[in-house]
């Protein structure tokens, strides 16, 4: 089975070929940049052959699954983004807020052409996006490749299996729902058992034993009545998280693992062992041993073998959530199969919740049109950012500053 991934020149590609199984005989790794895909080639030792190259047609060819992870500007970007947010007195995370709009304006282009390139030299290829922000990239892939993109993200999985430990069941099934980075987990139950979800947010020791539960509080978790995503965090506490400078910290960081001056393994503990602490106090309560690389796998070995189960997946709406569109790439869980990932019902999400989904999928929308009038509304029109005026400034600072948006000077 051929694997592609493309972005194969990205710090955490040695984590992805780890995880890969028997099955998987040959993995070709593209990106842009030589020199990166040379860095990383040299760490992946045991598992299946890898080549690398810069040529998207020749990575594409006789492709049967392709994993899209690749990053528009680079870390270099991510920190222009978070640099300009800063100035502007703005949130700068890079899927949240301005950060992420900077980074969608960015990437949605580069994944249209990606996209189309997929449909014309693999068409019989499952695409997994990883590509950041995922739900916008999913949606804008879905048009050239239907229901064979599908979106992975591994927060959801994260928050889920912390709630299963935390309420001590085996096999739990769980009713989350929402964009990616902006979820809710609304019930929880296993077997013939009722909702197990509110005990849990009436138990404050339970609630102190898991991130979540950490970051949002009793208190305030018992008035939203569910658990949100950890990236509600920049939308409940959009004050203290102001100052992110997460891309510039990374940045420094990998620049010493490109040029060979400190080795991968290191440089990975490190980026780790910091994960969200430069956004919050308190750490995060396991590291889990990774993470979006093993839903990756997951989803390609249900397809692969057709072995059903049941993942948390970005996938068009269908009627899934009735305040969206049936094209709308939503975060739910999903059965997985040789015929690929379906959505199961969800409850409704509460008011609060759907309102929040629907302005940012009709900012994540405006983002992927690549018209300077889009761009400005979806700035304006972001629940985190506070002005027109403001809007204006930051498109015009973020066209000046990166060279792949001199389309909306």
């Amino acid at each position: 089975m051929r694997l592609v991934i493309l972005g194969g020149g990205g710090f955490r590609v040695p984590l992805v070929h780890e995880a890969l199984d028997e099955r998987v005989t040959d993995v070709v790794l593209h990106d842009v940049d030589a020199d990166r895909l040379r860095a990383v080639r040299d760490v992946l030792r045991d598992g299946p052959p890898v080549t690398a190259t810069t040529d998207l047609d020749e990575a594409l060819t006789g492709a049967d699954f392709v994993f899209s992870a690749i990053r528009v500007g680079g870390l270099a970007g991510r920190a222009i983004d978070e640099e300009v947010a800063h100035a502007h007195g703005v949130l700068g995370q890079e899927t949240v807020g301005a950060g992420g709009i900077a980074y969608g304006l960015r990437t949605a282009p580069v994944a249209d052409r990606i996209a189309r390139r997929i449909a014309e030299r693999a068409p019989g290829a499952w695409v997994v996006n990883f590509t950041n922000p995922a739900g916008l990239v999913t949606e804008v892939m879905a048009k050239h490749l239907g229901g064979r993109v599908i979106g992975i993200c591994d927060s959801p999985v994260g928050l889920c299996r912390r709630v299963a430990r935390a309420l001590r069941l085996d096999d739990p099934v769980f009713d989350y729902a929402g964009l990616n980075h902006l979820g809710w987990l609304q019930g929880v139950r296993e077997g013939d058992s009722g909702n197990l979800l509110p005990a849990l947010l009436a138990d404050d020791a339970a609630l102190a034993g898991f991130e979540e539960g950490r970051l949002f509080g009793g208190e305030w978790l018992r008035a939203l009545g569910v658990v949100p995503n950890e990236y509600l965090h920049y939308y409940y506490s959009t004050r203290e998280a102001l100052g992110d400078d997460r891309g510039a910290f990374l940045l420094a960081q990998q620049r010493r693992f490109y040029a060979g001056e400190v080795d991968w393994e290191t440089t990975r503990l490190e980026r780790e062992a910091t994960y969200m602490a430069h956004d919050r106090e308190g750490e995060r309560d396991t590291l889990e041993g990774g993470g979006y690389e093993h839903v990756a796998m997951a989803l390609m070995r249900a397809i692969r073998d057709d072995e059903k189960t049941t993942l948390i997946l970005n996938v068009p709406n269908g009627r899934t959530l009735p305040t969206l569109d049936a094209e709308a790439i939503v975060e739910v869980p999903c059965e997985v199969d040789a015929h690929g990932a379906r959505p199961l019902p969800v409850s409704p999400l509460p008011d609060h919740a759907a309102g929040l989904v629907t302005s940012v999928k009709a900012v994540d929308r405006l983002v992927a049109e690549g018209t300077r009038a889009a761009a400005l509304k979806a700035f304006a029109l972001h629940p985190l950012v506070d002005s027109v005026a403001t809007a204006r400034s930051l498109l015009d600072a973020y066209a000046r500053r990166h060279p792949e948006l001199a389309y909306l000077r």
